[in-house]
């Protein structure tokens, strides 16, 4: 990160600290109680978020600016240099109403401008994200982007899948293992880098779909995934963006044989031995699917916003 200080305009900030600075890790530390407490509507898992920003895919760039009671993260990637992201926008609660997240916004554009974006998006950064745009509910924040002249391009939307249900796989495994397919969970990564098993599947999942799958597989806290005759057949994962399910796949000789079912419910039953109650299952595409494997319903809805910096 570009250490840069910016002075907000007194007109913004009505009195309050006036300093916006990139963080260091006190600062991200300081980041983290911020978006403990301002994102209500996300489970306690503000300072998760936060964390999970700070580490992002190699070649990203990104900062986090903070002032008292107030951050923003923003990245750029290789891929579309042209294009920034505002990740991740946090108000303390006792800070609100003072101008803070119209000042972090400015000092956000300002510093995509300064990487080369000629594009700022209210919207997600895969594989590294927070949301996929901004929550319906946030309705500040979206209020907030449409007064800064950001436009609304496009709609996303997550399932909720209740973890009280019946997530029992037992007889599952025993017909899989008929057709010669079995069904593991890939070890943990250590800081000497990804397990054996967990590097087969990342390169799976690029294989079949993208790096950007292939870096939440690889970073995921839970990775399920099956296999015959040693070819994977399909994979699931739940943890790349703190405590949502995803990304999962299965290849196109496997479907029909009930793999993806299978890994799914294996995957939440997991999470829900990780303390959980609910999973958002971030991003959906096949609503059937998943209404129809665990009773998932669509529940949170994002906008997506953009503007074009001058």
């Amino acid at each position: 990160m570009t250490p840069v200080t910016r002075q907000a305009d007194d007109a913004d900030l009505a009195g309050a600290a006036k300093v916006i600075r990139h963080a260091d890790a006190a600062g991200l530390a300081a980041a983290a109680e911020v978006a403990r407490a301002a994102l209500t509507l996300d489970g306690g898992e503000g300072a998760a978020l936060v964390e999970r920003l700070a580490r992002p895919p190699a070649g990203r760039r990104w900062t986090a600016l903070v002032m008292d009671g107030g951050v923003v993260m923003a990245s750029v990637s290789a891929k579309d240099p042209a294009v920034g992201h505002l990740d991740l926008l946090a108000v303390h609660p006792d800070a609100r109403g003072r101008g803070h997240g119209r000042a972090l916004v400015g000092a956000a554009e300002e510093w995509l401008r300064s990487e080369g974006a000629t594009q700022a998006r209210f919207a997600g950064n895969p594989p590294c994200y927070a949301w996929p745009g901004i929550d319906v509910r946030y309705t500040a924040a979206a209020c907030l982007a449409e007064s800064l002249g950001y436009e609304r391009y496009h709609v996303a939307w997550n399932m909720t899948a209740d973890l009280g249900a019946d997530l029992s796989v037992e007889e599952e495994p025993v017909r899989l293992a008929e057709a010669g397919v079995s069904v593991h969970a890939a070890s943990a990564s250590t800081e000497q880098g990804l397990a054996a098993d967990r590097e087969r599947v990342a390169a799976f999942v690029r294989e079949h779909w993208n790096e950007n799958w292939a870096w939440e597989a690889a970073n995921a806290a839970g990775l399920h995934y099956a296999e015959r005759d040693g070819r994977i057949l399909g994979f699931a994962a739940w943890g790349a963006r703190p405590a949502w399910f995803g990304p999962m796949g299965t290849a196109p000789e496997a479907r029909g044989l009930g793999v993806g079912g299978v890994l799914l419910r294996r995957c939440l039953a997991e999470m829900r031995a990780a303390g959980l109650s609910s999973a958002q299952i971030g991003w959906v595409g096949p609503l059937r699917f998943y209404s129809h494997a665990v009773g998932a319903r669509a529940e949170r809805v994002f906008w997506l916003y953009r503007r074009d910096l001058a």
